[in-house]
């Protein structure tokens, strides 16, 4: 039995169906492909996915759920009996049942079938939250949640609470420490259809105060994950790891599993996020919900592209197709492991990564004689052999305001523990309606420090007299 302390999952749960096979013509009496099924398998899916993820680090989870008496709710008994402890709450009707056709790996259909209506929870439920360590509502917009509403309003102001919304259900209850919406969810609980970075921040603050909620996390699909809190202007972006080509089903349920798991162990928000992402990526590079074998399928690389040695001429192809430039600058006088961090995720966040370098003069104005310790030329070339960075551009200026005007990026990114108020670029980037944001940044690394240590190095040691 795990020590740690236990998590409680509330939410709906459904029975996922996967039909798999191939198809290689089309039925004779209408234009629809025929499939020859060659597997038919079925899973819990939902609050019931969410459970299963956050149990598979050996925590206990007990799942509190409206389950009947129909097949679909006895095959999720089954499937979940050895992984988590059910606290069930009577459903008065079938359970809903969702089930893809996919042919080669690619859905082609999904249809739905059931539903009911959750009853009063009972002594059991009651138990099962008075004694969890932290809480993680996977709202479906079902009506497990509401049936609970009143105890988990109790919960928020004694655990932490993550809630997983959904368009169609309730409002979380105020004093979650963390709601994770998609993208279009968060779109669909407030107004507009701007689908900007800056956009995503600011319905993540929005949603924030009207929840009254300690911090919303907007997940961005491959991109990532954007944090926001109420009335504050400094969202972080958090990207993926790698760009994972896979089965994204049930990756929003893995993302508020592993967040609701790390605020159980004490962890931040914006700790809880980071691990989130990460995991979320790896579970739709292992195949997603339909994979048998989830988190063992090896991280898929990035393939290198063909860079346009113009960086201005890059940046106007990217946004002719509607992509997203990002931008960065700094030194990089001895590129480090901070920097290379620093990169690789900036380059997740749009379709193209500039780098901004500042020219031998500037960084002699800026870190004072002795500085820089590697030419431009060389910085230059070093960045753009990296596979994180599509084009350098060097500025002869202490800041790269002029440049930035010139290149007009849709992302400008800097690494640090400072917010986004305080990047003199911020102001720039509104000009066209850019967004600057912070990235987590490795610490301990910087290029003075690197200097310092090899100095001390290179110094000659007492002279030994004989």
């Amino acid at each position: 039995m795990s020590t740690r302390q236990p998590l409680a999952v509330v939410g709906d749960v459904l029975l996922d169906r996967d039909i798999d096979g191939e198809s290689s013509r089309l039925a004779p009496d209408a234009p629809a492909p025929v499939v020859d099924v060659a597997d038919d398998r079925s899973r819990p899916g939902g609050a019931g996915l969410a459970a299963a993820l956050a149990a598979r680090s050996g925590r206990e989870v007990v799942l509190i759920a409206a389950l009947g008496q129909d097949p679909a709710s006895e095959a999720v008994r089954r499937a979940l009996r050895d992984v988590v402890r059910l606290a069930e709450i009577p459903l008065d009707g079938q359970l809903p049942q969702k089930t893809r056709v996919m042919a080669s790996g690619r859905p082609l259909v999904r249809f739905d079938c059931g539903g009911g209506r959750p009853g009063e929870p009972g002594p059991e439920v009651r138990e099962a939250l008075a004694g969890a360590r932290a809480v993680l509502v996977a709202d479906y917009g079902r009506g497990t949640a509401a049936a609970v509403r009143d105890l988990l309003a109790d919960v928020a102001h004694r655990v932490p609470l993550l809630w997983d919304p959904h368009p169609k259900g309730d409002p979380p209850v105020p004093g979650a420490r963390l709601v994770t919406p998609n993208a279009s969810e968060a779109r669909a609980l407030t107004s507009g259809e701007d689908r900007s970075l800056h956009a995503c921040a600011v319905r993540g603050a929005q949603l924030a105060a009207e929840w009254q909620a300690a911090a919303v996390a907007v997940t961005l699909g491959a991109r990532g994950a954007l944090l926001a809190r109420a009335g504050s202007d400094s969202p972080m972006l958090v990207p993926a790891p790698y760009r994972a080509d896979g089965d994204p089903c049930g990756a929003g349920d893995c993302f508020a599993a592993t967040a609701a798991a790390a605020l159980a162990d004490g962890a931040l928000p914006e700790e809880a996020v980071q691990r989130a992402v990460a995991e979320a990526a790896a579970f739709v590079a292992a195949g997603g919900a339909g994979n048998r074998a989830l988190w063992r399928t090896a991280p898929v690389e990035r393939p290198a592209a063909a860079r346009p040695a113009d960086p201005f001429e890059l940046a106007r192809s990217v946004r002719a197709r509607g992509g997203t430039v990002v931008a960065t600058g700094g030194c990089f006088d001895l590129l480090h492991a901070g920097h290379v961090g620093l990169l690789e995720s900036a380059r997740r966040i749009g379709d193209c990564l500039i780098v901004c370098v500042n020219s031998d003069a500037s960084v002699t104005r800026l870190k004072g004689p002795g500085r820089p310790l590697t030419r431009a030329a060389d910085r230059t070339r070093v960045l753009a052999g990296l596979g994180s960075v599509d084009a350098v551009a060097v500025f002869e200026e202490d800041s790269p305001v002029e440049l930035l005007r010139r290149l007009r990026p849709d992302v400008w990114v800097k690494g640090g523990d400072y917010s986004v108020d305080a990047l003199p670029e911020a102001a720039t980037l509104r000009e066209w309606g850019g967004q600057a944001l912070v990235l987590p940044y490795l610490d301990g690394r910087s290029t003075t420090a690197l200097a310092r240590r090899a100095a001390r190095a290179a110094a000659p040691g007492p002279e030994v007299r004989s």
